[in-house]
């Protein structure tokens, strides 16, 4: 199977999802609900509902009955970018080809719609049909671990306080495992734990989820120097100009780009286990290290 093809067919069915789930946009506060429809519905790969899709699919669940979940994690990546860009963060001017939210929105609504969409999230959580309501709670606590402190927000905070900094090789990873890396994985936990997947599975399936969520993060950090600003659809080299943790000014571009194929290497070791029921998962992950926006 061609995997981009793949992505966008998967994609489609998410959109779709995506958009049934969201309050129509002019419900009261008409603004709120259209400023988290702009950023949710701007595009995007959805790589990480399709790893919820796919983990769970692979332990034996039905699509349908888990799509809410997610969609649940799309609704929280998307909060993610409009917080990053605001001006306090990054201050990014545009997202996927598009002017950012508070952009276009203003940086209070811009908040409050990130605000809604990661409450949102967790009510989607409980949407989910014929899975047990133990496997549901222990997938909402996976998400909020992975979101909070201890995950997303966590690594976001490290990254903040590394900017100008001279940090270590393990610090930086522990920005990029929890920045980046956190929700990556819990699209895949997530996907596994509600479909019932055993130990082994689950284990398994964690150190492939974290392998490609570092991978993942260590390409951003390379295509932000190398990359294309009209395929990434946003600003390039703002990793240098805030002077930002990142593993190309630690390590170099080639090492980075070394260490990131072996990311890959590590991830469909792990899946060694599955067979070539994994497949999908195999190519996600060449998909996810060898992408150029």
């Amino acid at each position: 199977m061609d995997i981009r093809r793949f992505i966008k067919e998967k994609s489609q069915l998410i959109n779709q999802a995506l958009e049934d789930y969201l309050p129509n946009q002019e419900l009261h506060p008409a603004k709120l609900h259209e400023s988290m429809s702009y950023s949710v519905l701007a595009g995007g790969k959805r790589l990480r509902p399709i790893l919820v899709l796919e983990a769970a699919k692979l332990i034996g669940a039905n699509e349908d009955d888990i799509l809410a979940a997610a969609c649940a994690l799309e609704l929280i990546h998307s909060y993610s970018l409009i917080h990053d860009d605001l001006p306090c963060m990054d201050d990014d001017d545009f997202r996927r080809g598009k002017p950012t939210n508070h952009k276009v929105f203003g940086d209070a609504i811009a908040v409050l719609a990130g605000d809604a969409l990661l409450t949102y999230a967790f009510e989607l959580m409980t949407e989910v049909k014929n899975i047990s309501p133990d496997k549901v709670l222990l997938a909402i606590k996976e998400l909020a671990k992975a979101s909070g402190n201890r995950g997303m927000v966590g690594g976001q905070v490290a990254d903040i306080m590394a900017e100008g900094q001279k940090i270590d090789g393990n610090e930086l990873e522990y920005i990029h495992t929890h920045k980046t890396g956190a929700l990556l994985k819990a699209s895949v936990r997530v996907g596994a734990i509600l479909a019932g997947a055993s130990d082994e599975q689950l284990a398994a399936l964690t150190t492939y989820a974290k392998e490609i969520g570092l991978g993942f993060q260590i390409v951003d950090d390379i295509l932000d120097i190398e990359g294309d600003a009209k395929k990434l659809g946003k600003d390039i080299g703002s990793d240098l100009d805030r002077d930002k943790a990142t593993f190309p000014a630690i390590y170099g571009l080639q090492e980075s780009k070394e260490m990131a194929s072996a990311t890959c290497k590590r991830a469909k070791e792990a899946l060694n286990i599955f067979g070539e029921d994994a497949e999908l998962l195999l190519q996600l992950a060449d998909y996810i290290i060898e992408r150029e926006y």
